[in-house]
């Protein structure tokens, strides 16, 4: 049965397109991991027993986002891919990552997505049969009908729901943006407050430059039904999250009934504690 709360509509009101803006942030981290691709020292033989693990970066973010969970899980014999996230919209970014995993991929599969990328992972995963398990970090993970617009002011705590969002957030009109929509950059200033108060200022300032933008349109879309009501889920649950409240985190992985792991970390756990983040991920690639 779907459970569904009832949203704060005045703190929705009051955080404008700070609340959607707030809904899809991952942050890049510097570009240390490889990109899109297998890797090249694990033997078929090592790889065959395990499932290919697939990781789906957040808003504002990209592949190194996940760098040092890659490397441990590399190091354990995982095969990791990082699969496309445009950013452009949340249909044209699930069908990316479906198209990758089809095609890029051979065997069972786990899906692991941060923050925006949870709804990425929700939405490609009912098109891919191989995919035996999702994993969701720090994120998303809708119901049908539901955009992480109004998930973000399902419950209070939210740093970026303000009445002003041009203090935290620039906004880019990019060519060809239908009227009304723009690209979402967060202030290089807040990184670290918000997302990553435990990781260095050299590497937060990093963080800061190195972002992507997320269309506030991809916000505000809705879910299409959820694949977690099929396949196995797992939560990693950032109890020091100042971009999606962990309150809101636990609700969505109740309901999906999944398997929740919780660690004093903020937004961007996958760098503040990455053997955690990657226990979990192994975990799911046994068990599912």
């Amino acid at each position: 049965m779907t459970i569904r709360r009832p949203l704060n509509r005045a703190r929705l009101l009051a955080s404008g397109i700070a609340v959607a803006a707030v809904a899809a942030l991952g942050v890049a981290a510097p570009a240390v991991a490889s990109s899109t691709g297998q890797t090249s020292d694990i033997s078929p033989a090592s790889a065959a027993a395990k499932p290919t693990i697939v990781l789906v970066h957040g808003a504002w973010a990209d592949d190194s986002s996940f760098a040092p969970v890659t490397r441990r899980l590399q190091s354990d014999g995982y095969i990791v891919m990082s699969a496309p996230n445009p950013l452009r919209g949340l249909d044209d970014d699930a069908a990316a990552v479906a198209a990758f995993v089809d095609q890029a991929t051979t065997g069972p599969v786990v899906l692991v997505g941060h923050s925006y990328g949870g709804s990425v992972i929700t939405n490609a995963a009912t098109r891919l049969p191989r995919v035996q398990a999702l994993v969701y970090v720090d994120a998303f993970a809708p119901d049908e009908g539901e955009s992480v617009l109004e998930l973000s002011g399902a419950e209070p705590g939210s740093a970026l729901a303000v009445p002003d969002p041009s203090t935290v957030f620039n906004f880019v009109q990019y060519p060809g943006a239908p009227e009304g929509d723009v690209d979402t950059y967060i202030k290089p200033e807040l990184f670290k407050s918000i997302f990553a108060a435990k990781l260095p200022t050299t590497q937060t300032k990093v963080l800061a430059a190195n972002q992507l933008p997320v269309t506030l349109s991809a916000l505000k879309a809705r879910s299409n039904a959820p694949a977690w009501k099929q396949i196995r889920s797992f939560f990693f649950i950032g109890t020091s999250d100042k971009v999606l409240p962990a309150a809101e985190q636990e609700a969505m992985a109740k309901r999906a009934h999944g398997i929740i792991v919780k660690r004093n970390a903020d937004h961007l756990s996958m760098l503040e504690v990455p053997g955690a983040v990657t226990a979990l991920v192994e975990q799911a690639a046994r068990t599912s």
